[in-house]
């Protein structure tokens, strides 16, 4: 079972215009009423794709009733605990033209009392969870560590966690040793703290795999980074990886990083190996693109879309090529180290320690307790 956290739950209502006026009046050509959050929509992926999910986090006043009872009628399961505040809702605004505004209410706080009450509804929850997603913003009252408290709780039962949030909730939840997070691109430049694209506005993958390897080293066991029309960048310890979405699609992008998340945590669930855990994610995170409402997808775009994903292999000693080292070696006398420069950067790694207790075992959805690799021993031939 996948136990999916949605903290933070919202009724959405979706709004298509032909054309937005924002100084008169505006008639919708539709209007849909949703279940939402993030969560909310991983728990609804994961439920059309047929995996067993359980659904927890913090309903209250009319606005939760709606929410509750709107998933209900799609048959998703829910534990929701109980609280004071009224739920929040959010707005999405889509015009002919596939532009997309959006307007997020806050959400209501969280007492003490009610986040003891979830913890322990959610420590229950793990007895028979095989992996865990906790996805979208904390809501108020919460510490920014709230996420590190349930990874750690994950982590103590033997269960990985998968990890879709931003700013201090995410940069405090590293050193629970999250299996999977999935930033996107401004949610890794707001860690980085520093560009990630070109002058020319490109994305610069060379400065993105550099910020997803320090969320790694942070203790991230995996980093998929969402590059929007661009796909998916994915650095793990089994390798780094590119995903090209099938094609570029026009339409509500809201909910296509959930989607991903759903995908993620399925192929974790059911043991894919990384390559094609990424062509299910960017193919199902372009199914969502074309559907009318966040957190629905279309079937056929999604089977469609596994087989035209393009998933290539981006390790570092690979792209090393023939490149030797070059540097003065340690025996004097001027002369320059030959060794192939893709085999110094793969002992790098190794050194490093990157097949650690943070690496997951591709056959399985429990976390792999194994020491650190150790140090290669010096070779004489190699330079310092």
């Amino acid at each position: 079972m996948i136990v999916v956290v949605c903290l933070n739950p919202a009724l959405d209502i979706t709004h298509h215009v032909r054309c937005v006026d924002w100084a008169g009046v505006n008639r919708p050509t539709a209007v849909y009423a949703r279940p939402g959050g993030k969560g909310t929509n991983v728990a609804r992926t994961l439920h059309a794709l047929g995996a067993d999910i359980l659904l927890l986090g913090f309903a209250g006043g009319t606005t939760g009733s709606a929410v509750a009872a709107g998933l209900r009628e799609l048959a998703v399961p829910t534990a929701f605990t109980p609280m004071a505040g009224e739920t929040r809702r959010t707005f999405t605004v889509v015009d002919g033209q596939g532009a997309v505004a959006l307007f997020n209410e806050p959400g209501p706080e969280v007492s003490a009392a009610e986040w003891a009450r979830f913890r322990d509804e959610y420590g229950q929850a793990l007895r028979n969870a095989s992996v865990v997603t906790l996805s979208g913003s904390l809501p108020r009252g919460l510490p920014s560590t709230a996420y590190a408290q349930l990874i750690a709780m994950a982590a103590e039962a033997g269960v990985p966690a998968v990890l879709d949030t931003s700013g201090d909730a995410l940069r405090a939840s590293m050193a629970a040793g999250p299996a999977i997070v999935k930033p996107n691109l401004d949610e890794l430049r707001a860690i980085a703290g520093q560009p990630l694209t070109t002058p020319e506005g490109e994305t610069h993958q060379a400065a993105v795999r550099d910020a997803a390897s320090a969320l790694r080293t942070a203790g991230a066991g995996a980093v998929v980074v969402s590059l929007g029309a661009g796909g998916l960048l994915a650095v793990t310890g089994h390798g780094d990886w590119h995903a090209a979405p099938p094609a570029v699609i026009a339409g509500n992008a809201t909910g296509a990083g959930d989607a991903v998340i759903a995908a993620l945590a399925h192929g974790l669930l059911l043991g894919r190996p990384w390559p094609e855990r990424l062509a299910h994610a960017a193919a199902l995170g372009a199914a969502t693109v074309a559907a009318p409402v966040a957190g629905e997808f279309s079937h056929a775009a999604y089977t469609d879309g596994i087989r035209a994903a393009a998933v290539t292999q981006r390790a570092a000693w690979a792209e090393a090529g023939d490149q030797v080292c070059g540097r003065k070696a340690d025996w004097g006398g001027g002369d320059r180290c030959q060794r192939p420069l893709w085999r110094k950067l793969l002992d790098l790694r190794l050194a490093q320690g990157t097949e650690s207790a943070r690496s997951m075992s591709p056959a399985s959805s429990t976390r792999r307790r194994s020491s650190p690799a150790p140090r290669p021993p010096p070779l004489r031939w190699c330079c310092r």
